[in-house]
């Protein structure tokens, strides 16, 4: 068995009571089966607790006013401090923490949700490393389909490499794992995967980044509104599954910042964003390298999970999107609060999106589904909304 870590991930400490947020409140904590038959056999009063505030038809805790039942006012966990940590359920002992599970290999990342985890991702001023170790633990699954995965490897080895190449703005780098991501997923449809070693042999090939940057630049100059694009990508909220209560009033303000003007007042407002950002290289260097640890994040957590659909393209426009929609956010932070950006509010806006959408199965399915909308999600119109 294989372990892979980013290089940051021994240095999360939880905050417990400190944290700005708690991860036991506004969505639900599912009970997994062992836990659920440990809490049954518990004798004592605080057993007797754990019986009634289980909703055991639905393998999840009650909850109070959105709070998780063993939530006290200090944010604390009572299951840990009454009955210690081994009495924790899997979900909680693993949160913030990600598991990609494939044969003989599990990835481990942290989950942006978390406020700490955020700080860790995001912070992070070096191009992240990923760290592997072997442990002696053998697997084997009957329908794994090995050769797409070690493709989708390679694949993914060259977009985060391609990523963090800092020589290049994040609008050429994020353009040409985009486009090839959509080329693997031609291959594979035409039952042609064997051909993704010249596939990156070409996209790798000396001279190919100049050609594929002369490319991408013209959507600069030709492409459509971005203003129609990108309030069309925050029309993909209102067709997901709200988990946090004050979600739809968060994005709704900040989709009225954005757009509620119309187009003039929003491509007057970019304008101003970007030159705030071109004031000092430090700012804008800064900006860039929030928008590649993004990338990076949501690149390496979900796009060798197409080995289970095939889809690798819908896993690239999710990291596209969802950087996309993030760094739209913070321009609306940036001007609510008088054209100041600090990496705290960037950080927020960040983990505010992941809360949402990462921690739901059908808003994840839903998203990948609104992403073959070619008229919306169609290369062309995903490049010019990355170069525009």
């Amino acid at each position: 068995m294989k372990i892979t870590v980013p290089h940051y991930y021994s240095r999360f400490q939880c905050v417990a009571g400190d944290c700005p947020d708690t991860c036991c409140a506004g969505w639900q904590i599912m009970i997994d089966d062992a836990s659920l038959k440990k809490y049954r056999k518990r004798r004592d009063p605080f057993g007797s607790r754990l019986k009634n505030s289980i909703d055991w038809e639905n393998s999840a805790f009650r909850q109070y006013d959105g709070r998780c039942a063993f939530l006290d006012e200090n944010n604390l966990c009572d299951i840990y401090s009454e009955a210690g940590p081994s009495m924790l359920c899997r979900t909680c002992r693993a949160y913030p923490r990600h598991i990609e599970e494939f044969e003989g290999v599990r990835e481990i990342s942290l989950s942006l949700s978390c406020p700490e985890a955020a700080k860790l991702i995001l912070d992070c001023e070096e191009p992240v490393r990923f760290l592997s170790k072997e442990t002696e633990k053998e697997e084997t699954y009957p329908y794994f389909d090995f050769f797409l995965y070690t493709k989708l490897m390679d694949c993914r080895d060259f977009i985060i490499s391609t990523l963090q190449n800092r020589e290049l703005d994040w609008s050429l780098r994020t353009g040409i794992v985009l486009g090839l991501a959509h080329d693997l997923q031609r291959r594979i449809v035409n039952g042609r995967l064997y051909e993704t070693d010249s596939l990156l042999e070409r996209y790798g090939r000396k001279g190919a980044v100049g050609k594929l940057a002369s490319r991408l630049l013209a959507y600069q100059i030709d492409g459509e509104s971005r203003f129609d694009g990108m309030k069309e990508l925050f029309g993909f909220f209102d067709e997901l599954e709200v988990l946090n209560s004050g979600w739809p009033d968060y994005i709704g303000r900040i989709r009225t910042v954005l757009y509620g003007a119309g187009e003039s007042a929003y491509e007057e407002q970019r304008q101003e964003f970007y030159e705030f950002l071109e004031v000092s290289e430090e700012r804008r260097e800064t900006w860039e390298r929030w928008s590649e640890q993004l990338m990076v994040y949501f690149v390496f957590t979900y796009f060798c999970g197409a080995e289970y659909d095939e889809r690798p393209y819908e896993k690239m426009k999710l990291a596209v999107v969802s950087t996309l929609l993030i760094r739209e956010t913070a321009q609306a932070l940036w001007k609510k609060q008088g054209g100041v950006l600090k990496k705290d509010v960037f950080f927020e806006a960040a983990r505010r999106y992941s809360r949402e959408v990462e921690h739901s199965d059908l808003n994840l399915e839903r998203l990948e589904n609104l992403f073959r909308k070619e008229k919306v999600c169609g290369l062309d119109r995903l490049l010019t909304l990355v170069m525009g």
